[in-house]
Formats: C-alpha cells, sequence, structure tokens
C-alpha cells in the first residue's frame, strides 16, 4: 500500500466559497476552512471527510477554529457535477452553527433527506439569479 498524500485543493475552495454565499450559510468562516484534496487513500466508500479542530486543541494550541474538508481523489474527481456538489454541500452541513470545531452528526441533521433538501435550494437559487 503506497503513502497517503495531501495537497491544497484550490478547485475545492472555491466551490465551497460558491455554495457558502448562494445558500447564505453566513456561520461558515471561509478564513477557516481548508479544502485539501487526498491521494492514496485505502477508504472504499468515502468520497469526502469533514474534520473540525475540536476545542481542546484550540485552547492547547491557542488557535481558533478551524474546520478541513478532505475530498478523496480516487473516488471523488470521478463523479459528475451533480454528485460532487452534493457531496460539498453534505461536507458544509457537517459545520454547526456555532463554528465551535464540533458537528452536525448524520442523524437527524446531516442524511440523504436533508442534504437533497438543501441542494433543491441551491438550484432554487441559482435559478433566481441566473433569471430563468
Amino acid at each position: 500500500m503506497g503513502k497517503i498524500r495531501f495537497f491544497k485543493a484550490g478547485d475545492i475552495q472555491e466551490r465551497i466559497r460558491h455554495f457558502v454565499e448562494v445558500l447564505e450559510m453566513n456561520h461558515v468562516d471561509l478564513e477557516r476552512i481548508v479544502c485539501i484534496r487526498s491521494v492514496g487513500s485505502s477508504s472504499r466508500y468515502t468520497q469526502a471527510r469533514c474534520y473540525g479542530l475540536g476545542r481542546i486543541w484550540q485552547k492547547a494550541l491557542d488557535l481558533p477554529t478551524y474546520y478541513i474538508i478532505e475530498i478523496i481523489s480516487e473516488k471523488y474527481d470521478q463523479l459528475g457535477p451533480e454528485d460532487k456538489d452534493r457531496i460539498l454541500i453534505h461536507e458544509l452541513m457537517h459545520v454547526p452553527h456555532a463554528f465551535s470545531g464540533g458537528f452536525r452528526h448524520h442523524t437527524p441533521y446531516v442524511n440523504n433527506r436533508t442534504v437533497n433538501g438543501v441542494y433543491e435550494e441551491y438550484l432554487r437559487r441559482m435559478k433566481i439569479r441566473s433569471g430563468k
């Protein structure tokens, strides 16, 4: 098995910025979201992950809250645009309104039903923006 490598993902960072803006996710501090693309993961099913810098790490290192959105290249990059968008929305939905380093869990907050609802709202807002 090869070694996993991590790279800053500017394309994902811009897409996250887009979603935060369009969906008015005002609780998300874009200056403290870091997007990473990993290569070499042995993960079977995971396409992306969200990590928070927990409170104990914040306190110990005297840092503010940060979140990392990791895209697993082998899984994510081969997907179509709609699936990629849903995955990024899914990961953003894990970030709580308090932006505290914690997570919103799959049940009941982040699941197919809630992600689909937010994605539909995104499409609605994009339609309004385009004037169609």
